[in-house]
């Protein structure tokens, strides 16, 4: 997968069950080029969510894997199909040789500056800023002006009511987890509901 593929926004799914992983990826016809999702590793069934997603929806949608820690969690998500892989630490040198040996985008965590530039200097494509709430959007433009223009994602409390905030301050990804979709909607399966959620992100970056 190459970096100027990767969406905007990222559908997290941490304990989602695999059918409402399912419908999450049915909601997203239309929106494949905004949205990409990322089953976190320490979901149940994460890797058959991963595999069974490929094989239905791989052609359009871009699945990968998050809350990858190990280089066993990378080789394990990768035999699976994941196209990115996202962690809430850094990446050491060896998940990064194998990601980048199968043409795998990696979102390793920072939250310092030295951090960030540590994480880009050892190959990282776009640096996830976690948790993104407790730095505020401000962080983000502030790294920036003596490190210059970066590939920032914010995740960790990020939602419908700060996404415009962080997209005008220097982040060029958000990741959403439990504020993406309405529970009763996650609960229902419903494709329609969980959709009009996705369209909502989408009405935000139209805005910019």
């Amino acid at each position: 997968m190459e970096l100027s593929e990767y969406p905007t926004f990222t559908v997290i799914m941490r304990g989602y069950t695999p059918a409402q992983a399912d419908a999450i990826m049915q909601a997203m016809a239309g929106f494949e080029n905004q949205f990409g999702v990322e089953v976190t590793m320490n979901t149940p069934h994460a890797l058959e969510i991963i595999e069974n997603g490929n094989a239905s929806y791989g052609d359009r949608i871009n699945i990968g894997a998050g809350t990858v820690t190990t280089l066993d969690e990378a080789k394990a998500a990768i035999a699976k199909g994941a196209k990115f892989m996202l962690s809430p630490i850094e990446f050491t040198d060896d998940i990064f040789a194998y990601a980048k040996a199968h043409d795998v985008i990696t979102v390793p965590a920072a939250m310092t500056p030295t951090e960030v530039h540590d994480m880009f200097e050892k190959g990282a494509d776009i640096v996830k800023i976690f948790p993104a709430t407790t730095v505020g959007s401000g962080f983000f433009k502030a790294i920036q002006a003596p490190l210059g223009k970066l590939s920032l994602m914010a995740v960790g409390g990020v939602s419908l009511e700060n996404a415009k905030d962080l997209l005008t301050h220097g982040t060029s990804y958000l990741g959403i987890g439990s504020k993406m979709f309405n529970a009763e909607d996650l609960a229902n399966r419903d494709v329609t509901g969980l959709a009009a959620s996705m369209q909502a992100f989408v009405d935000v970056k139209n805005e910019l």
